[in-house]
């Protein structure tokens, strides 16, 4: 059987380079240079690509569930258009003092994707620039990646810093992952795909 490919991406860095508490108005969202080209390299080598994001102004009430679902939507359309995939975006609603198992750091979001995939630890690839990312990642035993691009060079103080692995930017993470061919890296782009599963949490 083959083996999962799995990589889960965090908003913070890929889609929006604030905090968990900035939501962009979907006219306005752009992703970081290279993220969208880099999910549609991952695709055409097989993987599968999900975001897990903290939506904590869901559970305080200032943002309304249909402005991220409009914001998602717009995602999707982007990555479509460049031949890009995510699967599905898996949120957390709770804000911080409620004490929910799903919100990272905790691994409650990661333990949803891997059930949902059947995917096992080795399998998944956690990527991302943002701490609370990859110690989710790392409490269930993922593989840990960590992009440069856009973050001053300045990896999170981790204990687990030393299993993490560096890459300078989006397209660099998907030439590790998914080495692209000579011809691969000349061909036209790629058309538009289907439409994505709806969001998850």
């Amino acid at each position: 059987m083959p083996t999962m490919k799995l990589a889960i991406l965090d908003r913070i860095g890929a889609f929006q380079p604030e905090g968990e508490d900035a939501l962009v108005p979907a006219q306005d969202w752009q992703p970081q240079p290279g993220v969208v080209e880099a999910i549609a390299q991952l695709n055409r080598a097989g993987w599968h690509v999900v975001v897990a994001t903290n939506q904590p102004g869901l559970g305080r009430g200032s943002v309304d569930v249909n402005e991220l679902n409009a914001l998602h939507q717009r995602m999707h359309r982007e990555l479509a258009l460049a031949g890009a995939r995510v699967e599905a975006v898996f949120y957390c609603p709770h804000a911080p003092d409620e004490g929910c198992h799903c919100r990272k750091p905790a691994p409650g979001l990661m333990q949803q994707i891997a059930a949902r995939y059947g995917a096992e630890p080795h399998e998944i690839w956690v990527v991302g620039q943002d701490r609370q990312h990859l110690e989710a990642g790392a409490a269930v035993g993922a593989h840990l990646l960590w992009v440069e691009q856009g973050c001053g060079g300045t990896m999170p103080d981790l204990p687990l810093s030393a299993t993490v692995k560096r890459h300078a930017d989006w397209p660099a993470l998907a030439q590790a992952l998914a080495p692209a061919q000579a011809e691969e890296q000349e061909r036209p782009a790629a058309q538009p795909i289907s439409a994505p599963q709806p969001v998850v949490h």
